[in-house]
């Protein structure tokens, strides 16, 4: 029974030689003191004593400095930032080297598009509704079943022979997803000879 009195009456100040330092953000108190043990027989009680009298220390600086706030959902107590840097596990990764899209862009000074300018569906003034802009009846496609249009005289003289107007914007179309294609592999083996990839 005396035993356990004298736990429970444990000093709630401690004072060392030199005072501790603290970093509350992290809820660490660092005891710059040497660590002095009597004898092997009480190691484990001394290192134990040790252990309570910097969570002591701990505790009295956090309930000193820190502000304390009551809530619904209890006593919440505010810790500040953190001012100890802690070190890396691993080092800084290398810049990843550009794209040849990325150099591009940033040499013609072309940016992302917007969230508006990302949308699939554009609103068609002549019909009065929201298309998409490509694909299935897409606005890509204007024009292409019109059944009256307007001729070009020099075009039409370079026209390959057995091609008709009609099919003109479907070919462009085509032609164009066709280049672009060919671009794309054109830079994936220059990514690829560059070592980006």
């Amino acid at each position: 029974m005396a035993e356990s009195e004298t736990k429970s009456k444990l000093p709630v100040q401690v004072s060392k030689p030199t005072p501790y330092t603290f970093d509350l953000g992290l809820l660490c108190a660092s005891d710059p003191n040497p660590l002095q043990l009597s004898s092997k027989d009480r190691l484990e009680e001394e290192l134990a004593a040790t252990a309570r009298d910097g969570a002591q220390v701990l505790l009295n600086q956090l309930l000193s400095t820190c502000p304390i706030a009551s809530t619904p959902a209890g006593v919440l107590l505010s810790l500040p930032g953190i001012s100890t840097p802690l070190p890396r596990e691993k080092p800084l990764p290398p810049p990843k080297a550009l794209t040849t899209w990325q150099k591009f862009a940033a040499k013609k000074g072309i940016k992302s598009k917007t969230k508006e300018e990302r949308k699939k569906m554009v609103f068609d003034e002549a019909s009065g509704e929201w298309v998409p802009k490509w694909g299935y009846k897409g606005a890509n496609k204007a024009g292409e079943s019109d059944w009256i249009v307007e001729v070009d005289p020099k075009k039409e003289a370079e026209r390959k022979e057995g091609t008709e107007r009609q099919g003109d914007g479907r070919r462009e179309r085509k032609e164009k997803v066709r280049r672009n294609e060919r671009a794309m592999r054109a830079n994936e083996r220059k990514g690829r000879k560059n070592g980006q990839r």
